[in-house]
């Protein structure tokens, strides 16, 4: 008889530790979310302020899958990220609410982030699933650039006070690729 998974493991690379996000993660977490220009290309374009956090955050400690993303080098918070919408019966899992600090843009980090959580959920599932507002640019070049690929599904989802459209993008255990 298996277990069932566990989706808020500690994780370690190189450049990242990521464990499980707890209540007293706000006072760290909230001010480094609190950048405008993070959610400029997101729906929810004013989760930097605190109301619009705390539900974020809420959220993510509700979820059991938010993962705090710490940088090794200072022992600071630089984001958060999250397993959700698992589907034992389909074996796929969701990764998403993803945020990262500016300083960690367009670097290694997002790459080493997602490559620790797909190689952890592919312990348990075939599929892992990426969902995208259609037009956040940056999130799906990210996606594309540790290889998922884009699906021809699109699902509505509630976000930022309205259904948006977002875009499925996808990858298989084997077919897993990151950089």
């Amino acid at each position: 008889m298996s277990t069932a998974p566990d989706w808020q493991p500690a994780l370690e690379g190189e450049l990242v530790l990521l464990r499980r996000t707890r209540a007293d993660d706000w006072d760290e977490m909230f001010p480094a979310a609190s950048d405008p220009l993070i959610w400029a290309g997101h729906p929810a374009k004013d989760r930097y302020t605190e109301p619009q956090f705390r539900k974020y955050f809420d959220g993510a400690l509700e979820s059991g899958g938010a993962l705090t993303i710490i940088d090794k080098a200072s022992g600071r918070i630089v984001g958060c990220s999250r397993y959700h919408d698992y589907r034992p019966d389909e074996s796929r899992v969701e990764i998403g609410y993803t945020f990262l600090v500016r300083a960690c843009w367009g670097g290694a980090v997002n790459g080493e982030v997602k490559r620790l959580m797909l190689a952890h959920a592919f312990r348990f599932v075939e599929t892992v699933q990426f969902a995208v507002a259609a037009d956040n640019l940056r999130s799906r070049r990210a996606c594309e650039k540790i290889g998922a690929t884009l699906s021809d599904r699109t699902e509505m989802r509630p976000t930022g006070g309205g259904d948006i459209p977002y875009c499925i993008y996808e990858m298989s255990r084997g077919a897993s690729r990151t950089r």
